[in-house]
C-alpha cells in the first residue's frame, strides 16, 4: 500500500490569506509592517522539587496499530549497532517484512500489519515506528519556450558577481532530487560525485542505474526506468542542478537520486515519481559523511516537499528524524535550502517548514510573487521561479516554473557567499536576507534574493508592495445552494487523469501557463496519460467558492460528465486534501476521482463509511473555498479544531456518530463561507 504525500500534521495548519497576486507597485518608502519571519519557540519551566516523571511519547504512530492491510514504516533505533538484531526480530514476526536495512544508519524500513508493528514497538531498542512518507518535487511545467535563465541571473545580480570574480570556486553544492545527466554540456564536467537511494516494493520501482535500492556510483537520469513512452520523467534534477550551476559555475556538484517510479498513480495506471522519507534521510546522511570526509559542501538543495504547515513545524514528532538530520548538517557548516511549495497558501511543506533551512518562494523577473507560490512568514527568501529555462537530460533545455526552480538560485548564491565571506549557515543566510529587495504582501515582508548586493555590500532595492486581488467565485457544483440532488450516479466513475500533459522536449503551445511536472498527489502530479493533451490546466490552489456541497453533491462532481467542476480542478483539490489530511493520505485512499467517489458514496453504509464520506466532503469544501479553517462551527470550535478531533478519532479506529452528524449538518450544509 503506497503512502503518498502524507506529511501533514494531525492539526492541518493553513491560514486563509489569499494568494499573492502578480500585480506589483514599486515604492521608495520602506514597508510598513514587515513579517516577523519567526518560527516556533519554547521556554523551559522551572522544575518542581520532586517532578513527576514525564510521560513518554507513544512509540507507534497513531493509526498504525489499527492498520490490518499493512504499512511501510521507518523503525528508528537507539544506535546503528541495533539495526541487525532488530531486523532479525522483525523477520520473525508474522505479516512483517524488512524491506530496507541500510548500512551504518540507525533505522530500518519494515512493511507489516498493525499487530506485528505493535509487537515490534515493544522492543526497548526501538525508539519509534512511523510511516515512511513520500515527498514530491515542487515544479510546474510550462508549455512556453519563452524562458530565460540569463535574465533571472541578472535580476539577482549573479552576472555582476561573476564579473567580479566570484563564481563559487572551492565550494560544492549537493542536489537531492531525481538524478542528473552529468554529461550535459552545460555542466562542463563539474559533476564530481553521484549516488542513488531509491525505494522498491509497494509498487515502487528503483530508479538507480543498477536497479537496486542504492547505487554508490551513479545518479544517472537517463536510466531506462526514467523513461516512459519517450518522456524522461527524471528531468527535474538536471533542471534544478542547471540553475544552481548557472549561479555558481565554478562550484562542484554532488548529485543524489532519491526518487522511485510508481506505475499505478491513478485510476488508469498513470506513471509518476515519488521520494520516500527513508531515501531522503539516507541522502542527508550521505552529505554529512561527505562533509566529514573533507569535501567542502556549502549547501544542499531540496526542491521537494510534502504536507502543509502555516508556521515552523519543528515540534512535529513525525518529522523529528528529518529535522535531526538537517540540524546535523547545519551544525557541520552545510546550509540547507528548501522549496516552499506551489499551493499558493501562506505556509510551506516539509522540509521547508523547519526553522533551520532557508525556505524559498517564487517570483517573476518583475518581482511579482507567483500566484501559485506558497508565501508568508515561514519563508526566508524569494527568488526567480517563473519560466526558467535550464538543462534537461539528453543535452537539451526546457522551461519550467515552480519553487523548485527558485530554490537552486539560493543554493548557488550560498556557494558564492561561502567563497567570499565564509561563515555559519545562519550567518550566510542572514547576509542574503538583509541584502534582498523587500517584497510586502498583506502584513508580511519577504526579501527577494539580490546576490550582488549581498556580496558587494550594496543597498537593497526599493521595496515592492502587492495588494490582494478581489475574490472570484468559480463554478460551483450546484446553482441552488439548497439543492441536494436526488439523482446520484449508479455506476462508478471512470475519471480521466487530471494532471495535464507530460513533459515535452518541443512544446507546441506558446501560452506561458504552468502545468504540473513530476510529482505525486501534492501540488503537482507527473502522471503520463496515454494521449498527452496540449491544454494547460490552471495552477493548483484552493478555490474561492462561497458555497459548500453535501457528500452526495461531491459524489456527483467527481463522476466524469456529471458535475460542473472540471476533472483538473478536482484533481487539484484531492491533491490538497491528501496533503493536509492524515486520514485520506494514510488510512483511506482518496487521491483519485474513482477513489474519492468510493469514499463519498460508499457501497456499505457502515459508521466508518458514513464518517469518512462526510469528512472527505468537508475537506473538499475547504479545498473549494466554501469554508475556511477559521470558520466557527459551534460557539467554541472552528473547522480546524473539528477536523483535528474527527481525524484523531478515526486514526484510533473510532467512528462516532456525533462527529458524522456535526460534519454533515454544520460543515457541509453551511452553504456560505
Amino acid at each position: 500500500m503506497a503512502l503518498v504525500l502524507t506529511i501533514a500534521p494531525a492539526v492541518p495548519a493553513l491560514a486563509e490569506d489569499p494568494p499573492a497576486p502578480p500585480a506589483v507597485s514599486a515604492s521608495e518608502s520602506p514597508p510598513a509592517t514587515p513579517g516577523d519571519g519567526t518560527g516556533e519557540t519554547g521556554g523551559q519551566e522551572t522544575p518542581a522539587a520532586t517532578p513527576a516523571p514525564a510521560t513518554p511519547l507513544p512509540k507507534l504512530e497513531a493509526g498504525l496499530a489499527a492498520d490490518d492491510d499493512g504499512a511501510r514504516v521507518i523503525v528508528e533505533l537507539a544506535a546503528p549497532a541495533e539495526a541487525a538484531p532488530v531486523a532479525g526480530e522483525a523477520r520473525q514476526l508474522p505479516d512483517a517484512e524488512v524491506v530496507l536495512e541500510p548500512a551504518d544508519t540507525s533505522f530500518i524500513v519494515v512493511e507489516g500489519t498493525g499487530e506485528s508493528l505493535a509487537k515490534l514497538a515493544e522492543d526497548p531498542r526501538v525508539l519509534s515506528i512511523r510511516r515512511d512518507r513520500t515527498y514530491s518535487s515542487t515544479s510546474l511545467e510550462s508549455l512556453s519556450s519563452a524562458g530565460s535563465l540569463a535574465t533571472s541571473l541578472q535580476v539577482i545580480g549573479a552576472d555582476k558577481a561573476h564579473a567580479a570574480g566570484t563564481k563559487g570556486q572551492g565550494q560544492t553544492i549537493a542536489i537531492i532530487d531525481t538524478g542528473i545527466d552529468a554529461a550535459h554540456p552545460d555542466f562542463g564536467g563539474k559533476v564530481v560525485e553521484q549516488v542513488c537511494f531509491s525505494a522498491t516494493d509497494e509498487g515502487a520501482q528503483s530508479l538507480c542505474p543498477n536497479g537496486q535500492t542504492s547505487d554508490p556510483g551513479s545518479a544517472d537520469a537517463k536510466t531506462p526506468a526514467c523513461v516512459h513512452e519517450g518522456v524522461n520523467l527524471c528531468d527535474h534534477g538536471t533542471h534544478v542542478a542547471g540553475i544552481a550551476h548557472a549561479v555558481a559555475p565554478d562550484a562542484d556538484i554532488v548529485a543524489i537520486q532519491v526518487f522511485s517510479r510508481l506505475n499505478d498513480c491513478d485510476d488508469e495506471g498513470g506513471v509518476c515519481l515519488t521520494a520516500f522519507e527513508s531515501t531522503i534521510l539516507l541522502a542527508l546522511e550521505h552529505v554529512a559523511k561527505l562533509k566529514e570526509g573533507g569535501r567542502n559542501v556549502a549547501a544542499v538543495n531540496l526542491s521537494l516537499g510534502g504536507g502543509l504547515y502555516e508556521g515552523a513545524c519543528d515540534a512535529e514528532p513525525e518529522l523529528a528524524a528529518m529535522k535531526g538530520r538537517i540540524d546535523d548538517l547545519r551544525a557541520k557548516g552545510v546550509a540547507v535550502v528548501a522549496a516552499a511549495g506551489n499551493e499558493g497558501v501562506p505556509g510551506a511543506g516539509a522540509p521547508g517548514c523547519f526553522s533551520g533551512p532557508v525556505t524559498v518562494g517564487a517570483t517573476g523577473d518583475d518581482d511579482s510573487v507567483a500566484p501559485w507560490s506558497n508565501h508568508g512568514s515561514v519563508l526566508d527568501l524569494f527568488a526567480p521561479g517563473l519560466e526558467i529555462d535550464s538543462a534537461v537530460p539528453g543535452g537539451g533545455h526546457q522551461v519550467y516554473s515552480g519553487t523548485s526552480m527558485s530554490t537552486p538560485f539560493v543554493t548557488g548564491a550560498l556557494a558564492l557567499v561561502a567563497q567570499k565571506t565564509p561563515g555559519t549557515p545562519d550567518a550566510m543566510a542572514e547576509q542574503l536576507e538583509k541584502a534582498g529587495r523587500p517584497i510586502t504582501y498583506g502584513e508580511v515582508t519577504t526579501p527577494r534574493l539580490d546576490l550582488n548586493a549581498a556580496l558587494a555590500g550594496g543597498t537593497p532595492g526599493p521595496p515592492v508592495t502587492q495588494n490582494p486581488p478581489a475574490p472570484e467565485d468559480p463554478p460551483s457544483g450546484s446553482d441552488d445552494p439548497n439543492e441536494d440532488p436526488s439523482e446520484e450516479p449508479s455506476e462508478e466513475p471512470s475519471p480521466e487523469p487530471s494532471s495535464g500533459p507530460s513533459p515535452s522536449a518541443t512544446p507546441s503551445d506558446p501560452v506561458p501557463t504552468p502545468v504540473p511536472l513530476p510529482t505525486v498527489t501534492i501540488t503537482v502530479t507527473v502522471t503520463v496519460p496515454p494521449t498527452p493533451s496540449t491544454a494547460a490546466p490552471a495552477v493548483c490552489t484552493r478555490g474561492k467558492s462561497t458555497r459548500t456541497l453535501s457528500a452526495a453533491q461531491w459524489a456527483v462532481e467527481v463522476t466524469r460528465g456529471k458535475g460542473k467542476i472540471t476533472d483538473a480542478t478536482l484533481g487539484c483539490y484531492l491533491g490538497l486534501v491528501t496533503k493536509a489530511s492524515k486520514v485520506f493520505a494514510e488510512v483511506t485512499p482518496a487521491s483519485t476521482l474513482g477513489g474519492a467517489y468510493r469514499v463519498l458514496k460508499p457501497a456499505k453504509k457502515t459508521a466508518k463509511a458514513k464518517l469518512e464520506s462526510e469528512l472527505l466532503a468537508a475537506w473538499l469544501n475547504w479545498a473549494n473555498g466554501g469554508v475556511n479553517f477559521t470558520a466557527k462551527i459551534t460557539e467554541k470550535t472552528t473547522l480546524k479544531t473539528v477536523l483535528t478531533s474527527v481525524e484523531k478519532a478515526r486514526l484510533k479506529g473510532a467512528s462516532p456518530a456525533a462527529s458524522t452528524s456535526m460534519l454533515k449538518q454544520q460543515v457541509n450544509a453551511r452553504r456560505t463561507a
